[in-house]
């Protein structure tokens, strides 16, 4: 086994680590593994293949303040929060196509068995107790290195979990790859000695490095200089984290009192309205394909659809419709 060094990231910005990833991945001498421990405060992290808008519950989202980052990885949607641990380990891996997910996850498993609680990797990719999922794994791979991150829910908020990565599927037809939904659990109710995320965090780096001797590695001011010019340039941008979402078609529709049925199908690519074609027994004055138009090239974001119709009357082509209503009912 290579000789390891390893790097505690203690911010919560959830673009800066994962920018971190990325730049330890590309940037730092190849002839060690690093393994990584760090945290997000309220974010959703979506997989390089997923279509962001078929994955989170955007007005739950929103309302939260919660931040959404895209990572280089492959997989699902996770939610991450500060009862969250993330770990990642990156090593070379020669002439393989892939490394096995479980040589990654069994530290976890074991550190786990020490505190007297018994977990299992499951499939693929997931790390149980008693059936439940609490740890997600995925692995990017490029040029004979691999990346392999996975997450620990730890003492995790499941009721936002389920809110915030709740998507209505009769409202979005989306291509991309769909999260696989899975029961899921904390660590902390089946630890027989309750302990807080931090001494854990402590105990799971001191089993790692009873394993892999290593010591650790201290970022220099140019590393955390080309940290945050990526953080800035890709993971805190739109254009990454929506931008790069296959197309997908979005559903709107409302019955609103004096005005009738309305619907709205939104077609998306790249993140951008490409057009919006509007259904219903309502009654207008001007049609609304002109209206529709206003739309092309937007964000489909409550602010983007407020913008296009300053300046307009919304019940020219829906009438009865106050601009506001229409906001909402795009927006839903």
């Amino acid at each position: 086994m290579a000789k390891l060094s390893y790097l505690d990231l203690y911010t919560t910005d959830p673009a800066y680590n994962l920018a971190a990833e990325q730049y330890v991945f590309d940037a730092l001498p190849r002839d060690r593994m690093y393994f990584m421990l760090w945290q997000n405060r309220n974010a959703i992290i979506i997989g390089k293949y997923q279509n962001t808008l078929a994955e989170i519950n955007a007005p739950f989202v929103e309302e939260k303040g919660i931040q959404v980052v895209r990572r280089l990885s492959g997989g699902g949607a996770v939610y991450h929060d500060m009862g969250n641990l993330n770990f990642t380990f990156i090593v070379d891996a020669g002439n393989a196509e892939e490394l096995d997910m479980h040589l990654f996850c069994q530290p976890v498993v074991r550190t786990l068995e020490t505190l007297g609680v018994h977990a299992e990797v499951n499939g693929r990719n997931d790390i149980t107790i008693d059936g439940k999922k609490f740890s997600g794994n995925s692995q990017y791979m490029r040029g004979g290195r691999v990346m392999h991150h996975g997450t620990i829910m730890f003492d995790s908020d499941l009721s936002v979990v389920g809110q915030a990565l709740h998507v209505d599927v009769s409202k979005i037809q989306a291509k991309g790859l769909k999260s696989v939904r899975s029961r899921v659990t904390n660590v902390r109710p089946y630890l027989p000695r309750d302990i807080e995320l931090p001494e854990f965090r402590r105990i799971l780096l001191e089993n790692i490095l009873l394993e892999n001797p290593g010591e650790a590695y201290a970022l220099t001011e140019s590393d955390r200089a080309a940290i945050e010019e990526l953080r800035r340039t890709r993971y805190a941008t739109w254009d990454w984290n929506y931008g790069s979402s296959p197309e997908c078609t979005l559903l709107k529709r409302r019955r609103i009192e004096g005005v009738g049925t309305v619907e709205a199908r939104i077609f998306v690519e790249h993140g951008r309205i490409t057009a919006i074609r509007f259904v219903g027994d309502f009654f207008s004055a001007d049609e609304p394909e002109a209206l529709a138009a206003r739309f092309v090239g937007r964000r489909p974001e409550r602010e983007e659809f407020a913008a296009a119709l300053e300046g307009v009357d919304a019940s020219r082509y829906f009438m009865g419709i106050r601009n506001a209503q229409l906001i909402e009912l795009l927006s839903e």
